[in-house]
């Protein structure tokens, strides 16, 4: 695996909060997902920022829906995760289930 094959922390938490969140993931609800499951406050650029990013790298797609009145005519850009985006996600879990199993930590053993 190259360095390019790992996902750095928020990139990871990005990719599934959007695989959480399927048909219905777009900037506002990603860094919502982010912030009641990880429990850490979002700033929504920082979420943007990596939307493009890891668009740019294949592993997500995204397509804008149909403007509503309720944000002024303004369309949401909706999300997804694509092949490659759920490859990179599986690989990061298997390395990190790889290094976990076994381990303990001053005497406790993850569960």
């Amino acid at each position: 695996m190259s360095r390019k094959d790992f996902l750095g922390e928020f990139e990871h938490i990005v990719l599934l909060a959007v695989a959480r969140l399927g048909h219905v993931a777009y900037g506002m609800a990603i860094r919502q997902e982010i912030e009641d499951r990880a429990g850490r406050p979002v700033a929504i650029g920082s979420v943007y920022a990596a939307l493009d990013r890891m668009e740019r790298k294949g592993y997500l797609g995204s397509n804008v829906g149909d403007p509503t009145p309720v944000r002024g005519g303004r369309a949401k850009r909706f999300y997804t995760l694509e092949a490659p985006g759920a490859e990179v996600l599986c690989r990061s879990r298997e390395v990190l289930d790889g290094l976990w199993d076994g381990l303990e930590i001053d005497g406790e053993r993850p569960a």
